[in-house]
């Protein structure tokens, strides 16, 4: 349940698709830590020499956070490098709260975050920190162009991201979130990520309190999952065909939301799973009467379904 930018990387480095081993997850989306090691077993056995495993806090779809501690065992157990994606849910750090969800994470390699998920920066704005403080990212990018990355300038050089970063010319993302946390704080940021929890946690009380709406999961994040199922289909037997007319239903209030101009809301099918919402809390501006107007537009608009 990684994000789909792992299979492209492999594909630009020349590692190639079929060279990324996925490992299993658990009913909550959870990285299996017992399936790692035993494709990492199986690696080795077929000849090949594993050197990164990539965990994730806070999946796509489900917002699942992988078990990072019990993967860095394996990871320092076989000498591989621990990467976490925590491109979506690495702001929760910054919730004294909620931060346990990445509990383990100090024991990665590296992490990738996004401050313009959560915490609403502006986009991009994209983050990849590393423990290793020997200049590692100069040492693998730079090329040393002597017309541009001079040395013997006036101000400290190792502030010149350029020579340290595949994209030369990329904006100075680090300055958008240093200007973003001193306006807020670091109270207010830490503020944003409750409560967005929050009302994601509102939004999944109301579910369960309305006919016709079904969540797939409990969330742990702000990824709040469930089908609605129409009133044509509730007292239809559980089987192929009426899975098979769920999965119709979200595109079609899709659609019509769409075409009213009153909502945008994404659904995926999922492993197994037929097309379901995903509602993401993130915006402070957002309120409880918010997450009642989705419910209420979603009713009205299949209520002839």
């Amino acid at each position: 349940q990684c994000h789909y930018s792992m299979k492209k990387a492999a594909s630009f480095l020349g590692i190639g698709t079929e060279n990324v081993y996925f490992i299993k997850t658990d009913e909550r989306g959870k990285m299996i830590p017992e399936e790692l090691e035993k494709q990492v077993q199986r690696a080795r056995k077929e000849g090949s020499a594993p050197f990164l495993v990539c965990a994730t806090a806070g999946t796509t779809v489900l917002g699942a956070f992988d078990p990072l501690d019990e993967i860095a065992d394996i990871c320092e157990k076989h000498g591989l490098w621990l990467h976490v994606d925590a491109s979506w849910g690495g702001s929760a750090l910054i919730s004294r709260k909620h931060c346990r969800l990445l509990h383990g994470i100090h024991r990665a390699d590296s992490v990738a975050w996004n401050p313009h998920k959560m915490l609403l920066a502006g986009i991009q704005c994209c983050a990849l920190l590393v423990k290793d403080n020997s200049g590692l990212l100069k040492k693998c990018y730079s090329a040393k162009a002597a017309y541009l990355f001079q040395q013997d300038k006036f101000y400290d050089v190792s502030y010149d991201t350029g020579d340290k970063s595949i994209q030369c010319s990329r904006r100075p993302d680090a300055f958008k979130f240093w200007l973003m946390w001193k306006a807020l704080g670091t109270t207010g940021l830490e503020e944003r990520v409750n409560r967005a929890l929050a009302l994601a946690r509102y939004l999944v009380e109301e579910i369960k309190k309305r006919e016709g709406f079904q969540l797939l999961l409990e969330p742990e994040y702000a990824n709040v999952c469930f089908w609605y199922i129409p009133p044509s289909l509730r007292k239809m037997e559980d089987g192929p065909e009426f899975w098979q007319k769920l999965h119709q239903v979200a595109p079609i209030i899709k659609e019509r939301m769409m075409k009213k101009g009153s909502m945008m809301l994404g659904y995926q099918p999922h492993q197994g799973k037929v097309n379901f919402f995903r509602q993401v809390v993130i915006s402070p501006h957002v309120s409880r009467e918010d997450m009642d107007f989705l419910l209420d537009e979603i009713e009205l608009l299949a209520k002839d379904l």
